[in-house]
């Protein structure tokens, strides 16, 4: 008799989506009370992210029978992140975009106070802020925030996954 394996995308979009939310909560609350600039603080949504990852593939795992192949577990891992990301990425925009639009100009003012600490010309400043002028738009927010959590919730996915595997034994 053959069992039918839970879906990969349905476990991973669940708790993408539940993760998500606990960390666009969390980047908000950041956001509000000014304590997103402080890079360790806010460096600890990825402890969410690696939270919604784990779960996923616990939860997996418990649907599957207590199998999981590190593929299974690296496809969780890298939707978990993608939906994480996306709904990072919207959130902040949004914010930005209606709540807070002087936000940028307040971090843009701070990389530039950074860089005239760090010595840099005011040519190479400018040059530095166009180029991030550049990356402020809805679009590069949300895709940004997508892409760079995808790739650095791959590279977690690829440790976690080989963690946690247990694959069906092949003659069963």
């Amino acid at each position: 008799m053959i069992e039918k394996q839970p879906s990969v995308g349905s476990v991973a979009l669940k708790w993408g989506f539940i993760f998500a939310l606990i960390g666009v909560i969390f980047t908000l609350v950041l956001m509000v009370t000014g304590l997103a600039e402080n890079r360790w603080i806010s460096s600890l949504a990825y402890l969410i992210l690696i939270g919604g990852i784990v779960m996923a593939m616990k939860n997996y795992k418990e649907e599957n029978n207590g199998f999981m192949s590190y593929g299974q577990g690296l496809g969780i891992g890298s939707i978990v992140s993608v939906v994480y990301g996306l709904l990072s990425g919207i959130s902040s925009w949004l914010y930005m975009e209606f709540v807070d639009p002087e936000y940028m100009t307040r971090i843009m003012e701070k990389q530039r106070v950074q860089m005239l600490q760090d010595g840099m010309t005011d040519e190479q400043i400018d040059a530095g802020m166009a180029i991030a002028e550049n990356f402020q738009g809805p679009f590069t927010v949300i895709l940004g925030s997508a892409v760079i959590t995808l790739i650095f919730g791959f590279i977690l996915s690829l440790i976690i996954a080989a963690v946690m595997k247990n694959s069906r034994p092949e003659f069963e």
